[in-house]
C-alpha cells in the first residue's frame, strides 16, 4: 500500500513539472544563464556543455535536467551517485546513450572514486575505456561514446572533487524561492490540477513552504484532499488551515521533525550544545536526514546555529515553542 502511495505522490509531482524553459517559474538568473547556453548550443547544432545545478533538495534540479533534455530534443537518463557503485555501471549506461542524450546524475558528490575516473574521460574526450579479463592478461578496449551532455546535481557542492568539477562548462546554483514565486507555483499548479486556489489560500501555502516550490505542491495536493473530504470543495482559507493542521504544518512551515529537533534541543538538552549523532539519536532519525532536511531550514530562519562543539537553539527557539528561556544558559541571537 505505502509503495503504491509513494508512486501516486511521484505520478503527481512529475505532472506539475514544466516541460519547457519558459514556463519553469523563479530562479530568474540561473534561467537566463542556462537559456543562454541551450540557445547556443541550438545554433551550433551540438550538445551543450556539461552542467552542474547545487542547491537544496526541492528547488528544481531534476526538473531542469528534464527541460534541457526536451530543449536539445534528446532523451533523459536518470540515475544517482550510490546506485553507480562501480566502474562497470557506469560503462553500461554511458553506451547505450545516443547523440544529444542527457545523463541525470543526482547526488553525484557520492559518486566512487574509481566511477568518477571513467566520467572524466567520458565528459571530456567522449570515450570510455573498457578492460576486459584480469590480472596480466587484462585488455583495455576504448569505446567511443556519442556526444552526450551530464546534468549533475548536488546539495553539497563542497564536496565535488575539483577535478570532476571542472569539467562541468556551466555551474547553477539554485536559490530558495520567495513566497511571491511560490504564489506563482502554486496557482499554475492548481490550474494543472483542475482546481481554483483562493489568493488568500495561496498566500498562506506559500508562507509555510519553506521556500521549495517541491513542498508548496505536496501542501497544495494535501489541501486539495482536505477540501475534497472534509471542506466544501473549494482551496480556500479554511481548507488549507484545516489540512495544515492536520498535517502538522505551523505557522513558519516547520513540520514534526522540525519540532522534534528543537523540542529536544530546548527540553533534553538545554539548548545544547549537542552532537549531531545524539540529536538524531533523540529524534528517532538518521544524522544525514536531520542535517540535510530539518536543519538548512532551521538555521536560515534563525532557530538553530551550528557551533564548533554541536548544534544550539537560539532564543527564538524558545520563543517558537513557548518555552521559558533557561536563566544559566547562553543563548544565541
Amino acid at each position: 500500500m505505502e509503495a503504491g502511495a509513494d508512486d501516486v505522490e511521484r505520478a503527481a509531482e512529475a505532472a506539475l513539472r514544466p516541460k519547457r524553459l519558459a514556463d519553469f517559474v523563479g530562479q530568474e538568473v540561473v534561467r537566463e544563464q542556462l537559456s543562454l547556453v541551450l540557445e547556443a548550443a541550438r545554433s551550433r547544432g551540438t550538445p551543450p556543455d556539461h552542467v552542474l545545478l547545487s542547491g537544496p533538495p526541492g528547488l528544481g534540479k531534476t526538473t531542469l535536467a528534464m527541460i534541457i533534455a526536451h530543449e536539445v530534443e534528446g532523451a533523459l537518463r536518470l540515475t544517482s551517485g550510490p546506485a553507480i557503485q562501480h566502474a562497470g555501471d557506469l560503462a553500461a549506461i554511458l553506451s547505450s546513450l545516443q547523440e544529444h542524450d542527457v545523463l541525470f546524475i543526482d547526488e553525484i558528490h557520492r559518486l566512487a572514486r574509481p566511477v568518477e575516473e571513467m566520467l572524466y574521460l567520458a565528459m571530456e574526450d567522449y570515450r570510455v575505456d573498457v578492460v576486459v579479463g584480469k590480472g596480466p592478461g587484462a585488455t583495455s578496449i576504448p569505446l567511443t561514446l556519442p556526444a552526450f551532455t551530464v546534468v549533475g546535481a548536488t546539495t553539497r557542492a563542497g564536496l565535488l572533487p575539483a577535478p570532476l568539477r571542472d569539467r562541468f562548462g556551466f555551474t547553477g546554483h539554485l536559490e530558495f524561492y520567495n513566497p511571491g514565486e511560490l504564489e506563482r507555483v502554486l496557482r499554475r499548479s492548481a490550474g494543472l490540477l483542475g482546481a481554483s486556489l483562493h489568493d488568500d489560500a495561496a498566500r498562506e501555502l506559500a508562507s509555510r513552504s519553506r521556500g521549495t516550490p517541491r513542498i508548496a505542491n505536496r501542501l497544495l495536493r494535501r489541501v486539495q484532499d482536505f477540501a475534497q473530504v472534509r471542506g466544501t470543495g473549494e482551496l480556500d482559507l479554511a481548507a488549507a488551515h484545516g489540512a495544515l493542521s492536520v498535517f502538522e504544518v505551523d505557522e513558519l512551515g516547520l513540520d514534526r521533525l522540525d519540532r522534534a529537533v528543537l523540542d529536544a534541543l530546548c527540553r533534553r538538552f538545554g539548548g545544547g550544545p549537542v552532537g549531531l549523532s545524539t540529536l538524531a539519536m533523540t529524534v528517532g532519525e538518521e544524522p544525514e536526514t536531520v542535517e540535510t532536511v530539518a536543519e538548512p531550514f532551521l538555521v536560515r530562519e534563525g532557530l538553530v546555529v551550528r557551533t564548533p562543539r554541536g548544534r544550539a537553539a537560539t532564543a527564538a527557539a524558545y520563543q517558537h515553542l513557548g518555552l521559558a528561556q533557561p536563566g544559566d544558559a547562553t543563548l544565541f541571537d
